[in-house]
């Protein structure tokens, strides 16, 4: 599939997105939101193993600096509730993901792409990271829902904090915020996360897969997240990956999981 602004590679089952807009800093239009869209979807229908997806920017300055301004004073309310909308939605696809994300974040995740950000289920830094949600400068509230994340990471009184005083922060603040998950030399910030991926990816994928569906349960309204825990214990107990992890323990050897 042909694409603008993004890229897309499978390295193997390990599957690399990298926003192609650096003159732009990466920003997040209306286009590249679709197309990250159509990404997933490429990775979801994939008949072979899906290890995990790791989304990153290209160039040195940028993971993604925000969403792109230039049309935003012609949007009007129905327009911006279109663009939060459709944001929101595909946002929170890449996290109910039922493999591993992965946000390699090598330079500046402000705005919206902060919010791409926090929608991975994990985040590696490099060190020359930086990040923000500056919205309340131009006469916004953020639209795709760091609201509602940056408090789940890291708390209602620092994030009411980071989206008040609209601070840019660095890679070490963040990292003592629970923000990231680790701060990596900038030169290793792709090795690392594949390194990740290919740990999980030596697990069982069932089990990975629902133990990502059952944390997201936690924080849906809808969802008893006990209740998830408890049918995706019994499911994965039934599953021949729980037959194969426990002869292989028994057996000392390294298991063969199949995902069933």
């Amino acid at each position: 599939m042909d694409y603008k602004n993004i890229s897309l590679e499978d390295e193997g089952g390990i599957y690399l997105l990298t926003l192609q807009r650096p003159k732009a800093l990466n920003a997040l239009n209306w286009e590249t939101i679709e197309e990250l869209n159509m990404a997933l979807n490429v990775i979801m229908e994939s008949k072979a193993k899906v290890k995990g997806l790791i989304v990153t920017g290209s160039g040195d300055k940028a993971f993604a600096a925000g969403a792109d301004l230039k049309h935003f004073p012609d949007l009007g309310y129905e327009g911006g509730v279109k663009l939060s909308r459709q944001g929101n939605e595909v946002f929170s696809r890449f996290e109910k993901a039922p493999f591993p994300v992965i946000a390699a974040i090598n330079g500046f995740a402000l705005g919206g792409g902060l919010e791409f950000a926090m929608a991975c289920h994990l985040r590696i830094a490099s060190d020359r990271a930086r990040f923000g949600q500056p919205e309340a400068k131009l006469g916004l509230t953020p639209g795709y829902a760091a609201t509602q994340r940056l408090p789940r990471y890291i708390g209602k009184s620092q994030a009411l904090y980071l989206l008040l005083t609209c601070e840019m922060i660095k890679a070490d603040r963040a990292f003592q915020l629970g923000l990231v998950n680790e701060v990596v030399e900038h030169e290793r910030l792709l090795e690392r996360c594949r390194e990740i991926l290919n740990t999980i990816g030596d697990l069982a994928p069932m089990a990975i897969s629902e133990i990502i569906r059952c944390v997201n349960a936690y924080y849906d309204p809808n969802m008893d997240g006990f209740e998830e825990e408890v049918q995706s214990f019994g499911k994965c107990m039934a599953s021949e990956d729980l037959q194969e992890g426990v002869n292989a323990f028994v057996e000392k050897r390294k298991p063969g999981f199949i995902g069933r």
